[in-house]
């Protein structure tokens, strides 16, 4: 019967839209002040909280209070299945699953497979369910599981999008950034090429203008007999023997 439960409370999670080892993990392992806890099923919610979720509770008595032939029976089986819950519910206390995380909630789950065992244990111990969350404990059936899960869904669908949202904004912000500083680059290329411009007109100058420039100087010593194998360009010759400036 844990088995069935496990195997109910596993359908309606793989139902609800949750993923699985992301938004709830199954039979994960955690070692405590307490010793080795393994709960069922740990759903977990934005800001690193969580919802702990048991569905080992016994129903056979419940099963036998269904097949019972007499009022008797009946009445002695309702009396095992309210015990069976109480000793469920006090086991889950004792557990201290709540010292897993320190942002772990104050409450646990309680799951009950079968609705109408659900149904029957509530109508029939009017304070089962406040003697539940003296011990931090809810009681929940697969209808109020459902929606609840839902709620949940939706409680991540919001935090997705204000992950998304906080994304672009970051991503936007290091764009503008990087911008910011192409621009005070290609600033700053910019006077370094007016710099670079000036002193290569000044340096031109000192080679190629007034009398007895570098370029004519030079040249006279070809033209005196100076061994070369490369010659001046003609352009710039002429240009020096104008005594004219490049950038005219």
């Amino acid at each position: 019967q844990g088995a069935w439960g496990e195997f109910i409370l596993e359908s309606i999670l793989e139902k609800s839209g949750l993923e699985k080892d992301r938004e709830y993990s199954i039979q994960e392992s955690f070692t405590t002040p307490e010793g080795r806890l393994r709960p069922d099923v740990i759903i977990r919610l934005p800001e690193n909280k969580h919802v702990i979720v048991d569905s080992k509770v016994s129903l056979r008595a419940y099963n036998n209070f269904v097949n019972a032939e007499s009022e008797e029976e009946k009445v002695q089986y309702l009396r095992n299945h309210l015990t069976s819950i109480r000793q469920h519910m006090r086991s889950l206390g004792d557990k201290n699953y709540q010292s897993i995380s320190e942002n772990s909630p104050d409450f646990v789950i309680m799951f009950i497979p079968i609705e109408p065992a659900y149904i029957l244990a509530i109508q029939s111990e009017k304070t089962l369910y406040e003697e539940a969350l003296e011990r931090r404990i809810v009681f929940v059936s697969p209808t109020l599981l459902i929606p609840s899960l839902q709620l949940i869904k939706n409680i991540w669908k919001q935090e997705y999008q204000n992950r998304h949202v906080l994304d672009i904004a970051n991503k936007a912000g290091d764009l503008y950034d990087k911008f910011v500083g192409f621009t005070e680059d290609m600033i700053t290329l910019g006077r370094n090429l007016d710099s670079a411009k000036k002193f290569y007109e000044e340096s031109m100058k000192k080679l190629s203008v007034g009398s007895g420039n570098l370029v004519r100087r030079v040249e006279d010593l070809k033209k005196l007999g100076a061994r070369a194998n490369k010659s001046i360009d003609n352009n710039l010759l002429k240009r020096s023997e104008d005594q004219g400036n490049l950038f005219d």
